[in-house]
Parts: C-alpha cells; sequence; structure tokens
C-alpha cells in the first residue's frame, strides 16, 4: 500500500465569502459550496453539534484543492493570525504562478499584505510571502528564465 496523492488542505476561515472571493481572484476556480451538519462529521472531527459551511477551490487543471472551512457552530478557536512564519505547525501554502506581480496586485484588494518582501532568490525564482484571510501565509513563486 502506499499514497495515491494528497487530496486537499482544508483551512479554517472566520469568512467563507471573502476568502472564496479572495482565492478566485487569486487564480483558483470555485468547485461548489454546501453546508456541512452530520453526526458523522461530528464523529471525524471530534467537534459535537458542529455546523459549518465548505467550499472546494482548486487550482485550475486539477493539481491541487484547498477546503476552506467556515465553523457556525461551535464558535471557531481564534488563532494567532499574525504568527510569524517560524510558528510551529501548518505555516504557508506555496503556489508557482506566472507573475508574481500580477499576482498581488489581485489580492491586495482583499487585504493581503506583503510578509517581508519580494526576492530575486538566486537567479531562480521570484519568491515572497503574503498574508491572505484569516493571517495565511501564501507563499508565491515565479520562474525565472
Amino acid at each position: 500500500m502506499s499514497i495515491q496523492r494528497m487530496d486537499h488542505v482544508g483551512v479554517i476561515v472566520s469568512d467563507l465569502t471573502a476568502a472564496i472571493a479572495f482565492f478566485v481572484d487569486f487564480g483558483l476556480e470555485l468547485e461548489g459550496r454546501m453546508t456541512m451538519e452530520s453526526e458523522l462529521a461530528d464523529r471525524i472531527t471530534a467537534v459535537d453539534k458542529a455546523k459549518s459551511e465548505v467550499a472546494m477551490v482548486r487550482v485550475p487543471g486539477g493539481q491541487g484543492c484547498l477546503e476552506l472551512i467556515q465553523y457556525l457552530a461551535p464558535e471557531a478557536h481564534p488563532g494567532d493570525s499574525h504568527a510569524p512564519a517560524n510558528t510551529l505547525g501548518l505555516r504557508h501554502l506555496a503556489f508557482q504562478v506566472d507573475d508574481v506581480e500580477a499576482v498581488l496586485d489581485r489580492v491586495r484588494p482583499h487585504g493581503a499584505e506583503l510578509v517581508g518582501e519580494v526576492v530575486d532568490y538566486e537567479g531562480s525564482f521570484r519568491l515572497c510571502y503574503l498574508r491572505g484571510p484569516d493571517g495565511i501565509i501564501i507563499e508565491l513563486a515565479e520562474k525565472l528564465g
């Protein structure tokens, strides 16, 4: 037995509609949206009487997916949306893009801000970290040459 593929990454957000708008303008495609309320889901997540809104956004061409989740009940636990990049746990999502500046221009109206700087990394990539919805760190990588 072996791993077949990585299916998706789940991201808890405080405003699903805003997160969908951000990631669609970022360049992902909305695959679907639904309400989730199920005793089976409660058993899987160990969150009793949970109700959530869920949206799947996919990289064009289907090579990756984010599951965006907003808990309606019980209220989600707040995290540190300003945690630095070296904080333990899931720290960032990485995307290779055609044009870093074009992506930044599309997501800045949604409140996205650079964490540091856009850097030419040894002539191979233009790289940067930005903060998206709820402080999610997103790495952008534009291949050079």
